[in-house]
């Protein structure tokens, strides 16, 4: 066990814990969009970003990959973090604007609106369908593919795989909706 701080309330979490389950099961609320308890975590939405003091060092880390360790301070909604958070909602919801899960997120936040061009995404590349594939389903019938702007969900060589078993853990895992079956088939977004 180990001894540290979370918005000012001592607690003891287990080695090897990460910041954002430490505070989870206390009951501290840290918002996530790429997170899931039956999944390895990745880290790829930021929004669980936390302000962490380790031996004197202050910085911004995300929640979810961050280990605790003992005398480990966290804030979670410090003047910093809040600024963070709403900067990475405004750029979600330029990105996904009829998301209603980023939309909620968003109000919750209070960014009402954002100031970068809006774009017609429904995918916010956060990778859980990936690993639920992966590391549930175990079958990597989609990954990520392309790189930077390019960087998209598909399956190997934009093929529908025969390997599919068509659990839909991908479509129901996805925060967005950008992930459905039709008529038994998996549709990813283009």
């Amino acid at each position: 066990m180990v001894t540290l701080t979370i918005d000012g309330r001592e607690i003891g979490a287990r080695e090897g814990e990460t910041i954002l389950e430490a505070a989870n099961r206390i009951g501290i609320y840290i918002p996530t969009l790429c997170y899931h308890e039956a999944i390895s975590p990745y880290g790829a939405c930021r929004l669980c970003t936390v302000e962490v003091n380790q031996r004197g060092r202050v910085r911004l880390v995300a929640s979810c990959l961050f280990p605790v360790e003992q005398g480990l301070e966290v804030k979670t909604d410090s003047e910093s973090v809040r600024k963070l958070r709403k900067g990475l909602m405004e750029l979600l919801l330029a990105s996904c604007p009829d998301s209603e899960r980023i939309q909620s997120l968003a109000r919750e936040m209070g960014v009402a609106e954002t100031r970068f061009a809006l774009e017609e995404n429904k995918c916010i590349l956060c990778g859980l369908c990936v690993r639920v594939c992966q590391e549930i389903a175990e079958k990597s019938i989609i990954s990520f593919v392309g790189r930077g702007t390019k960087r998209k969900v598909a399956t190997p060589f934009f093929i529908p795989s025969e390997e599919c078993i068509k659990c839909q853990a991908c479509a129901y895992i996805c925060p967005t909706g950008a992930i459905r079956f039709e008529e038994g088939k998996l549709v990813l977004p283009t």
